[in-house]
């Protein structure tokens, strides 16, 4: 299963629809959901609400999954949802849009009203064992996950720190979401921001800090040497990589 939704997408043909029997495969791994609402909070980012019955009585925690078909073949693009109200059937996530991939062309193309097939949630990223202060290091891709752990009880009021390739896009989104306070890295072709990225790492690790690296799987290759150089133990270390250079995804 790939991971594109979250990390930037390669270009692809038109996507061709489902044969007799992926139709049938569809229907029994995936559920229904109906586009309730899609408010686009940049160009690139769009938060986007489902609804449905399948949505009921599920059991979900911040940091899972669901993924959502892409309509031909069992192509599926995974998100992570920001909340979920179980007793209505709605569920919130941001789409973050970048290149010319199936995962980019459907959430760039949504409209209320829209059907899609989903499954989920699953078991993502165990954020069991963190302590206070949390710190979230990731980009664009890790956006609704910082919106799902502000009122999650590992990591509320955790401190965010995102590398961005649009910085002022970047900060618009944060501020319509209430992260506004968020600090913001602005990325470089040869990586040289993740410096400023590695130090300020360091700084926060110096106070004791959990941290949650998740977005680029090179940033986080990087980081978290940064962070073993200087003796933070991996019990204090959580990571989940979105998305790595020329690969469709990750999962």
């Amino acid at each position: 299963m790939t991971q594109p939704a979250h990390g930037p997408e390669n270009s692809a043909p038109p996507l061709a629809p489902p044969g007799r029997v992926t139709r049938m495969l569809l229907r029994w791994l995936m559920r229904p959901a109906r586009v309730a609402a899609v408010e686009t909070l940049s160009p690139h980012l769009r938060l986007v609400e489902l609804e449905g019955d399948a949505l009921r009585k599920v059991a979900w925690t911040a940091g899972q999954k669901i993924q959502i078909s892409m309509g031909s073949g069992l192509s599926a693009r995974t998100y992570t949802p920001i909340s979920w109200d179980a007793d209505s059937g709605r569920t919130r996530m941001l789409t973050f849009a970048h290149g010319d991939g199936p995962g980019s062309r459907w959430a760039s193309g949504l409209r209320e009203g829209d059907t899609c097939q989903f499954f989920g949630p699953r078991r993502s990223l165990d954020l069991s064992g963190l302590e206070s202060p949390v710190v979230l290091f990731g980009d664009e891709t890790s956006f609704g996950l910082a919106v799902a752990l502000r009122d999650s009880p590992q990591a509320g009021g955790a401190t965010h720190v995102f590398e961005a390739s649009d910085v002022a896009e970047s900060r618009a989104a944060l501020e319509a979401i209430g992260l506004g306070q968020a600090m913001l890295i602005e990325r470089t072709a040869d990586d040289a921001h993740l410096a400023a990225a590695e130090a300020e790492m360091l700084r926060l690790a110096a106070r004791g800090a959990h941290f949650v690296l998740t977005g680029k799987a090179s940033s986080i290759q990087r980081i978290g040497r940064a962070l073993k150089a200087v003796g933070i133990v991996s019990s204090r270390v959580k990571t989940k990589a979105y998305w790595a250079q020329g690969k469709t995804g990750l999962d």
